[in-house]
């Protein structure tokens, strides 16, 4: 785990009313989430959090830095940051999606399989998409049974998920 690699919590979809707010799609918890972070990284630039709340399909947000409509509709598109190092610690058994992406995927049997490009949940729990070196991709649900390991050096999974 690299902590200083930057994980994006969010990004501005657009201005919100003329006082400078913007609208958020949100990359974690919900709008709560973001509440545990003072500052983010926007590009070059830091914006201080003054208010969040949820708003349907994300959240809207209030920066010090953002006094008027011109001014935030000028972000958008802007992903906004923090380091890794900036997240909570985890418990036993529990990981940040950020933190699989890019890992290396082998196969129980040692086999290399490829490496985990995404880390998806439609509802019933994480799923990993895995990409083979010939460029296919394939999922794999975040289960006991198909992910027997993981750690910072990469995922194992059980050859009969492996496509």
């Amino acid at each position: 785990m690299n902590a200083d690699r930057p994980v994006t919590l969010a990004a501005i979809a657009g201005a919100h009313g003329v006082r400078g707010e913007v609208r958020l799609k949100l990359f974690g918890e919900g709008a709560d989430a973001l509440r545990a972070f003072s500052t983010f990284d926007a590009g070059p630039r830091k914006l201080t959090l003054t208010s969040v709340r949820p708003a349907n399909q994300g959240a809207v947000a209030s920066f010090a830095e953002l006094t008027d409509r011109s001014a935030a509709e000028a972000l958008r598109g802007t992903l906004l940051t923090v380091p890794r190092s900036a997240l909570p610690p985890l418990g036993p058994g529990e990981y940040y999606h950020h933190d699989l992406i890019g890992l290396a995927c082998t196969s129980t049997d040692g086999a290399p399989v490829g490496h985990v490009v995404a880390v998806e949940n439609f509802g019933a729990g994480d799923i990993l998409e895995i990409e083979k070196p010939d460029g296919k991709r394939f999922m794999v649900p975040m289960t006991a049974q198909a992910v027997t390991a993981w750690d910072d050096a990469g995922v194992t999974i059980d050859p009969a998920f492996a496509d």
